[in-house]
Order: C-alpha cells, then sequence, then structure tokens
C-alpha cells in the first residue's frame, strides 16, 4: 500500500511505503544534576550523603580492596628481563628474493625497505625457497639457510 502526500497546491511531495517506514530517533534528554529538588537529583546530586564518594576527585584508585591488600602485590613476581639478550630481525629465504642487490647486507635490505629496523643485527631463516645467487652477511644463520644460500653458489657470511 502506498500513501501519497500533498503540498498545499495539490501536487505530491513524497512516496512512501508502509514497510520502509522506522521510528524516530528517540533522543534521550541530558540528566542534569543538582538542579532543584523537583528534578529527583538536587541537593545531593545522586551521590548519597558524604564520604570519600560523595566529594569531587572522590573515589578509590583501580585495584584498591579496601585496605586489604591487593591482589597484585599478594602474588609472587616470576621471571625477569634480560639486559644482556639479543634482539634480531628475522629474513627469510622468501624476503631475500625481493632483494636487487647481489651483496646482500642488513643496511641494504633497510635502504631497500624489505625489514623495518635492524635491532642488534639479522638473522636468516630457511622459510620459502632462494631463487638466486646471493652473498649474504649476517649475524646469523640457521642451518637450512646456510645451505640453501651455498647450494645456488652464493656466499653466507656471519658478521
Amino acid at each position: 500500500m502506498k500513501v501519497c502526500l500533498k503540498n498545499k497546491q495539490g501536487g505530491a511531495i513524497a512516496k512512501m511505503k508502509l514497510g520502509e517506514l522506522k521510528p524516530a530517533v528517540e533522543k534521550v534528554k541530558r540528566n542534569r544534576v543538582g538542579r532543584g529538588m523537583a528534578s529527583g537529583n538536587g541537593k545531593t546530586s545522586g551521590r548519597g550523603h558524604k564520604g570519600q564518594k560523595a566529594r569531587s576527585g572522590g573515589g578509590v584508585r583501580r585495584g584498591f580492596e579496601g585496605g586489604q591488600t591487593p591482589l597484585y602485590r599478594r602474588l609472587p613476581k616470576r621471571g625477569f628481563t634480560n639486559i644482556h639478550a639479543k634482539t634480531y630481525t628475522e629474513v627469510t629465504l622468501k624476503m631475500l628474493n625481493k632483494s636487487k642487490a647481489t651483496d646482500v647486507t642488513a643496511e641494504s635490505l633497510l635502504e631497500e625497505g624489505i625489514i623495518g629496523k635492524i635491532n642488534d643485527g639479522i638473522v636468516i631463516l630457511a622459510t620459502g625457497k632462494l631463487e638466486k645467487k646471493l652473498n649474504v652477511k649476517a649475524k646469523r644463520f640457521t642451518a637450512k639457510a646456510k645451505e640453501e644460500i651455498e647450494a645456488l653458489g652464493g656466499k653466507a657470511e656471519v658478521i
């Protein structure tokens, strides 16, 4: 069933289908607190009487358990951060195929945009298949990656 509205001159202004009607978006009126008893949130503004939570800026911090020793202090500490640990950027054989240089170093890979950052050096992993002869200089190689580089006549040099 179609409904057609007419303007003052008698012309049709809009065609609607009853199945396409949607309810109007309900607007929720903002609750203005502390504006008299008639508002329902006057005097104490819905905060109750006195106490820490009634004051401005009041309330307890995250993890506060009412003075009881909090959970984060009851649990034992575990592990440590090794300050001597090395972080290597992982480079796969598949990534080495993208390199245009025949002598591949961490700096050349960074310049070409193949890696984002060098960290403490690069480690060559045997993921994917190498398709060309390359001379690669890196901090570390996996045994299989070194094998595959040398099988194509390239060099795998540890620096």
